[in-house]
């Protein structure tokens, strides 16, 4: 494949029909038609999996490529899924057959066996996805049909299968007999689809290329005496065609050539081929050279996939109308609901049209850095031969003048010297330059042209009725200012993708992939560009790696502080999947998806982003704070009696009322009772665990609560809002699984009674209104607002005065738990009293009513979002006049108030028995079997945990799958490598938080414990090793014994 032109380049831009985007530059002549392939690559270990994920996006198909022995591994499951989400159609390679056949020494027919059982393995992983998108949209569909008829027979059986057998399927599953398999080596040089054989077998034997097609690959064989392809192979035991005309052929090469090195039939082999081979490869003393020269002019594995992808994988101009709504419908509005502008987009989307008149549609998947030097303008050209003979006159003056003049020419030199020193100084303060990886999805970009920017929270309704739609993104930047989260920039430069390689282009049609200078100050790591202010934000990526791995960093030496701010900025902007923030500490921390992850950003940001000596700290693990339910038996599972149990809750209770027993009441049942310093109010609080079912479903449904909370924000301000149907949908959804999963006395109406979510309002605990004497507003407010219109007034003025105040004590004790000032997970709080006092001291003379109702209930939301830390509203009271309490809800009573609900909580929580959760890995491993007990080894060394192992079939190879937590997971790859010799690798995803099940408070207090653990408890304490790291890092108060057992020093001087 030679040079292509840029011209050409250019040319074949502008027929979408022609271009493929899936990942290099290269231009492939493919019978009479030329095509133009933007080839993407993107790495394949886990951590790196965002980088898949800005790819996919603007692509329109993808290769998948499997091991040919290894098969189906978690990562394919993994980027099988990426596909299907962004809904772009994948082809598969099949690579390293070579090993089957030099390897593991299987026969043609073994190798038949094993490639099919690999297909079923890729199409498994695709039938489930398409199983469970049938299944949804069969279960959408039951739900609105039950909305619509106002009568249903009462009894309904619902068969799950009925929507699969009605939607056809074939066209997603991968089969060589459509053209989407390609079976390679491409080490050896070599690849082919079946169509490549049945076009060589109909002129050989006379069969129709189409049988050939449909016969190869299945259980068909050829029936010598009657000249025909019949079924049955496998019954008849016969050699299906696949390996009697393909496979026998590839393992006779590899025999003749690398096996038995037969030079005879080697030279018969090349003239039945019909291939030429130089002498020199037929005397190298490497086998492979010459089979690379022999199979790369027959099956030449270049031809096969680029074919196939020129064949099979979709042009800009097939984009399902499907992919075109999920773009557009940002977070849980429907395509159905967006304004109609909006919506006739879409056939600028289908179009792909490049005429003047169509909108400008981009999409920014990732912002990557280049070294300006890099940029073509600063590129040296090759000079002309007119442009030589200028610089050889100008070189032949300045040596003449020289030689004339002595003392003049000298300074003259010395100025010259000085001018060319600074110049280097001028480039180095030349930084890096974002450009922006991006896919044109209509219109024609051209260079300097100005566009909308489109915040992930831009409202298209919202835009179109501030901004005039007539306008372009050219003249429309004045009024952009008053829009929320929309901005305008300009395209400075314009280039075109060549590898390593820029071209700078003059204009860009649609359905191209480009890079884009000069978005840097508009774009942080993603974005939606156009001219229309109808268009929508694209939903965001869907990254499989969660950032989990948090270091701290600094600068060797401090007056480098600002270099290094600089820096992680940089990387911050040009990593998809890192995330960097300063924490309350100071620090600047960076957290990255893992290990791996973590080293690359560190070595970036050391060679080209700061570009300065740095201190990376050991990894900060995130943990939670929970309480459980006592448990009924002790460390050496003996039963626990009851008065045990009591004996450690009155134990909590002494040493609570020991540090303020006036105004703290701890009772044996685990209910605080806490007085503010003024004597003014009083709350009474438990705290209970949550179910591990509910914990899970807040965590996952954290945006959906967000929305609620913003929702009725803005109600409580007496706010209008227009909230999608999709929206209400998610919020009673979570409605009611949350009344399936709370079940049983103890939880009688109590999602009715929920209060808030924490902590940051949008959190896995719960506060519950237990008051009998306060009826609040619901948080359910806007799912009964449709009925209930005349009622909001009415019901806004239930909300007692200080009611932010609770919350906001609510928010900061989960925020940070009194264990190791981690954030509280899966606990709910009960406030079961709330008294504010009738009567206050004489000096203030204040009134409070019990039930009063608050005149400023519309001014309580205001602190709501400001109260987010105690300091913050004591501030503000200290700076505010002594007002009647009862109005006053910014005032010293309101500080207390937050300060006395947070202790309560905090108190409540250690009435019950408290456990950290860790973050924990799933981790897969492939190994064989001999190195199986080191793994297992290395695994239990770290608490790691064998879920299940399973043989991989035709292989000797084990899949084991573990869960490790994330504290144990720095530095296992290495071991697991160093102890198998490279026999094993794991790959480590961020799965979910585990309760460590040991208490870290835990003593021996029976004698069978004692008798068992001994007096110190000598073994291990995990949780507390976990929870007293985490408090020495924050600089917080470890209990742990300096000296155990003083001993006098003996001396050598005695010892002799």
């Amino acid at each position: 494949m030679g040079h292509t032109s840029l011209e050409k380049i250019i040319a074949l831009q502008r027929n979408p029909a022609n271009i493929r985007n899936l990942c290099i530059l290269a231009h492939v002549d493919h019978g009479d038609q030329e095509y133009l392939l933007n080839l993407i690559d993107s790495p394949g270990h886990v951590d790196f999996s965002s980088e898949v994920s800005t790819a996919v996006r603007l692509c329109d198909g993808a290769i998948v490529v499997v091991d040919a022995v290894e098969g189906v591994c978690p990562q394919t499951q993994v980027v099988l899924r990426q596909a299907w989400l962004e809904n772009i159609r994948p082809v598969l390679v099949i690579n390293k057959i070579d090993r089957l056949i030099m390897e593991l020494k299987f026969t043609p027919q073994e190798a038949y066996t094993h490639l099919q059982k690999i297909l079923e393995q890729v199409n498994a992983v695709t039938g489930t996805l398409f199983t469970s998108k049938v299944l949804e949209e069969r279960a959408e569909k039951e739900k609105e049909e039950e909305k619509a008829s106002e009568t249903l027979s009462g009894d309904q059986v619902y068969d799950w299968s009925a929507g699969l057998e009605e939607v056809d399927d074939s066209h997603l599953y991968f089969s060589p007999d459509q053209g989407n398999v390609v079976f390679a080596s491409a080490i050896d040089g070599w690849g082919f689809s079946i169509q490549q054989f049945a076009h060589i077998y109909s002129q050989r034997m006379g069969i129709k290329a189409s049988v050939l097609l449909k016969t190869l690959w299945g259980d068909f064989y050829l029936n010598a005496k009657a000249k025909k392809i019949m079924k049955g192979a496998q019954a008849k035991g016969k050699k299906p065609l696949f390996v009697q005309f393909v496979l026998d052929n590839i393992w006779s090469l590899y025999n003749a050539v690398v096996t038995s090195r037969d030079k005879e039939k080697v030279e018969k082999v090349v003239a039945s081929l019909g291939v030429k081979v130089m002498a020199r490869d037929l005397r190298h003393s490497d086998p492979k050279v010459l089979l690379s020269a022999i199979c790369s002019q027959w099956l030449p594995v270049s031809q096969a996939v680029l074919s196939m992808v020129c064949e099979k994988l979709p042009s800009p101009l097939d984009m399902a109308s499907e992919r075109v709504e999920k773009l557009m419908s940002v977070g849980a509005r429907r395509f159905d609901s967006l304004p109609e502008q909006t919506q006739k987009l879409k056939t600028a989307f289908l179009q792909c049209s490049s005429d003047e008149n169509a909108p400008v549609i981009v999409f920014v998947s990732k912002m990557f850095a280049v070294d300006t030097k890099a940029l073509p303008q600063y590129k040296q050209r090759p000079l002309t031969q007119e442009e030589i003979a200028q610089r050889r006159e100008l070189a032949r003056q300045r040596h003449a003048d020289r030689m004339a003049a002595d003392q003049t020419a000298a300074e003259t030199k010395m100025e010259s010297l000085t001018l060319k020193d600074s110049k280097p100084e001028e480039e180095a303060e030349l930084k890096e330059t974002f450009i922006a990886f991006a896919r044109i999805y209509s219109g024609v970009v051209k260079k300097g042209q100005r566009v909308f920017v489109l915040g992930p929270k831009y409202d298209p309704a919202q835009g179109l009725s501030m901004v005039n739609p007539q306008l372009s993104g050219c003249s429309a930047s004045d009024c952009v200012s008053d829009v929320p989260h929309l901005s305008c920039c300009s395209m400075e430069s314009l280039y075109l993708l060549m590898g390593r390689e820029l071209e700078e282009l003059e204009e860009v049609p649609a359905g191209n992939v480009l890079g884009i200078r000069g978005l840097e100050e508009c774009v942080l790591k993603s974005a939606t560009l156009s001219t229309a202010p109808a268009c929508p934000p694209f939903t965001p990526l869907n990254f499989e790696a969660t950032p989990i791995v948090r270091v701290a960093i600094e600068p060797k030496h401090p007056s480098e502080m600002p270099k290094l701010v600089r820096g992680m900025r940089l990387l911050n902007q040009a990593d998809p999947c890192a995330e960097v923030l300063i924490q309350e500490t100071g620090e600047h921390v960076l957290v990255t998806a893992g290990e791996v992850h973590l080293q690359r950003c560190l070595d970036d940001l050391r060679d080209r982003f700061a570009k300065i000596e740095i201190s990376a700290s050991k990894p900060i693990i995130p943990f939670r704070e929970t309480v459980v339910r006592p448990p009924k038996v002790d460390m050496v599972n003996e039963d626990l009696g009851k008065q045990q149990k009591v004996a450690i809750i009155h134990q909590v209770k002494e040493s609570s009322q020991g540090r303020s027993s006036d105004t703290l009441h701890v009772d044996p049942s685990g209910l605080v009772t806490l007085t503010t310093p003024n004597r003014l109010a009083t709350v009474c609080v438990r705290a209970i665990p949550l179910p591990q079912e509910v914990t899970r479903l807040l965590e996952s449904n954290s945006e959906v609560i967000r929305t609620l909370e913003q929702i009725n924000m803005s109600l409580r301000e007496g706010k209008s809002l227009d909230i999608s149907p999709r929206t209400l949908e998610a919020i009673a959804g979570l409605k009611d699984q949350l009344d399936n999963l709370l079940q049983g006395r103890k939880w009688r109406n109590a999602v009715e009674h929920i209060w808030a979510f924490g902590p940051r309002r949008c959190g896995p605990n719960i506060l519950l209104n237990s008051v009998e004497s306060y009826q609040r507003l619901s948080v359910w407010q806007c799912l009964g607002r449709g009925d209930k219109t005349g009622e909001t007034g009415a019901q806004a003025a239930v909300l007692r005065d200080f009611d932010n105040s609770i919350i906001s004590g609510f928010q900061l004790a989960t925020l940070s738990g009194p264990m190791c000032e981690e954030p509280l997970m899966g606990v709910c709080f009960c406030v079961e009293r709330w008294d504010i006092q009738s009567s206050a001291p004489a000096q203030h003379q204040d009134s409070f009513e019990e039930d009063s109702i608050s005149h400023k209930a519309f001014a309580d939301s205001k602190v709501e979002g400001s109260s987010e830390t105690s300091a913050q509203v004591e501030g503000m009271a200290a700076g505010r006049r002594p007002e009647p309490a009862s109005s006053d809800c910014y005032g010293p009573v309101s500080g207390q108030l937050i300060a006395a609900m947070k202790e309560a909580c905090r108190h409540a929580f250690q009435a019950q028995p408290q456990r950290l959760m860790a973050a924990m890995y799933t981790c897969e491993i492939m190994a064989t079997a001999e190195v199986l007990g080191r793994v297992y080894g290395v695994l239990g060394k770290r608490e790691g945990r064998v879920l299940h192992e399973e043989m991989k079939e035709g292989t000797d190879m084990f899949i084991i799958k573990a869960i490790l937590p994330v504290a144990e997971s720095f530095g296992f790859a290495d071991e697991i490598r160093k102890r198998t010799s490279g026999l094993a690798s794991p790959q480590l995803v961020f799965s979910h938080w585990e309760v460590i099940s040991s208490d870290p408070y835990w003593v021996p207090t029976t004698e069978e414990e004692y008798l068992h653990f001994g007096e110190k408890a000598d073994s291990a304490n995990q949780a507390l090793k976990y929870m007293n790291a985490v408090r020495r890092r924050k600089g917080l108060y470890v209990e742990e014994k300096i000296v155990e057992h003083a001993e006098k020093q003996r001396t050598l001087s005695k010892n002799k």
